[in-house]
């Protein structure tokens, strides 16, 4: 008597699962299609491959779709190569070795070329401040300043989209580069905020206690470096005449120029000029401690300067080639030219003359090595191996400022010299990029209008730098003092500061 319901059951399923199926059926059928990406040409795919080859858009062939607000076709939905969106192994290579050498620069490069020139005492206290700002700046690099300086934001600085390395990964950021990693290109750019703090040191060597070298690069770093970074290099920056048509100061930095030696250099001589000179300076001879190590570390700079500016050129292609050339060139004529001078006017050629020859060809160089042809680059290198050194020798001595290493009368007016000389020698024959959006300002014949724009950019500078090193040199000042006792002082800032000694000539026990 139970068999009805157990057949009424069963007959309720199959109905219900039936009408089911019939549901999902018709709901199918119903569902539109969708269509598959547009796939891409065999001409499109190899146009991706050739741009890898010329360090080109690998989408310019892909943009065959409606025109844009601005007249520009668009990509189709969809369409896309393998080439899109990934980094070339050829310039990521590059990349890689290039943010490698900028680090040797400073590490061990600086540090000796630095630390020679130091007296025996105060060798350890400068090598100490260099391997801090390794430390400190990639924090601050990691934490927000790359995304203050290369995500667009504003004229003077950039968003905080990229704090912490949000979104930084291996893909390319084409705002800088079609072929390299955003994260490489990220670590490459970290090495350039290392070394331009550590370049003040020089001036300041000897004279100023750790813990105020520690907060005024950190303060240095937000006020000075990171905006004007922005400024020069960012793809919406006020001073950005290469890529940013809107530019309002259409100026060119190929390495560095402004942005790391200017910046440096100028803060250096008020930093200096704050903290007075050395106890004894005039009357007590302080002479480098080791012309050796002064000599294997301008090797070492001159080395891994290849880095700084052939690797500007963010991939291995002519242009990077170019910068190498002319980084050469220029490096070598300044190496001769100074001690020559030191020749003709002292009666002999120093170790220390070839040696700030070479730092100072390598200096002017930079802002234009990207953008001057070879011819240029010897013009820089005569230049660079007088004036600095005129300034080094005479003016000085005229002013009586304590400069120890010479970072403003290198750096300083070597930079600003060779942002000057940027705009004069540029030519688009050796760079075409110039063309972009300078069309109207360079050419193989003139650059009248682009030397204006560089006067502009070196008159922001040198105030950025100025002012900047004015306040927070006075709020350290203020708060935690910038010098160290005299008897510290006296007694050398390596067992002052670190409690060790760079040399133990024989046992203490």
């Amino acid at each position: 008597m139970h068999i009805l319901p157990r057949v009424s059951v069963k007959l309720a399923v199959c109905v219900a699962f039936s009408l089911l199926f019939r549901f999902a059926a018709v709901a199918q059928t119903a569902a539109p299609a969708t269509p598959p990406p547009p796939a891409p040409t065999l001409e499109q795919r190899v146009a991706g491959l050739e741009a890898y080859l010329t360090n080109g858009d690998p989408t310019a062939s892909l943009k065959v779709g409606p025109k844009d607000k601005d007249g520009n076709a668009t990509i189709p939905a969809g369409l896309t190569t393998a080439a899109v969106g990934t980094s070339g192994p050829g310039h990521n290579a590059w990349q890689m070795t290039s943010a490698a050498l900028v680090l040797f620069m400073t590490l061990p490069g600086l540090t000796l070329f630095y630390g020679g020139l130091m007296r025996r005492k105060n060798v350890l206290s400068v090598m100490a401040q260099c391997l801090l700002l390794s430390g400190l700046v990639t924090i601050l690099w990691w934490a927000v300043g790359y995304s203050l300086v290369f995500h667009s934001g504003g004229p003077f600085l950039g968003s905080l989209d990229f704090a912490l390395l949000k979104g930084v990964d291996s893909s390319p950021n084409t705002d800088y580069a079609a072929w390299v990693s955003q994260n490489v290109f990220s670590m490459y750019q970290l090495m350039f905020a290392i070394i331009t703090p550590a370049l003040i040191l020089g001036a300041i060597a000897e004279r100023m206690k750790f813990a105020a070298v520690f907060a005024f690069m950190f303060l240095w770093m937000f006020v000075v470096y990171f905006p004007l970074a922005h400024m020069v290099w960012g793809i919406d920056g006020w001073m950005n005449g290469v890529w940013n048509a809107k530019a309002a100061i259409k100026a060119i930095d190929f390495a560095g120029g402004t942005v790391v030696h200017m910046s440096s250099g100028w803060s250096a001589l008020i930093l200096c000029i704050i903290l007075g000179p050395r106890l004894g300076f005039g009357k007590t001879p302080m002479p480098p401690h080791s012309m050796v190590l002064c000599m294997v570390g301008t090797g070492m700079l001159w080395v891994g300067w290849y880095g700084f500016n052939a690797g500007s050129a963010v991939a291995a292609d002519g242009i990077a080639a170019n910068a190498f050339t002319t980084t050469t060139l220029a490096t070598a004529v300044a190496c001769f030219v100074w001690p020559m001078m030191e020749w003709f006017t002292r009666g002999h050629p120093s170790i220390l003359g070839f040696c700030s020859g070479a730092v100072a060809g390598l200096v002017v160089i930079t802002p234009a090595c990207g953008f001057v042809t070879a011819n240029g680059a010897v013009i820089i290198g005569v230049f660079a191996g007088i004036v600095p050194w005129f300034f080094c020798y005479k003016v000085k001595g005229w002013f009586g400022y304590d400069d120890a290493l010479d970072t403003f009368g290198v750096h300083a007016v070597g930079g600003t010299m060779g942002a000057f000389l940027t705009g004069v020698l540029a030519r688009n024959s050796a760079n075409g990029n110039l063309a972009t959006n300078l069309k109207d300002y360079v050419t193989d014949s003139t650059t009248q209008k682009l030397v204006v724009e560089q006067l502009k950019a070196m008159a922001v500078t040198i105030a950025l730098a100025i002012v900047g090193t004015v306040v927070i040199a006075y709020i350290v000042k203020a708060v935690i003092g910038l010098r160290p006792t005299v008897e510290a002082e006296q007694e050398g800032l390596d067992l002052a500061d670190h409690g060790e000694e760079g040399y133990i000539l024989e046992s203490k026990g």
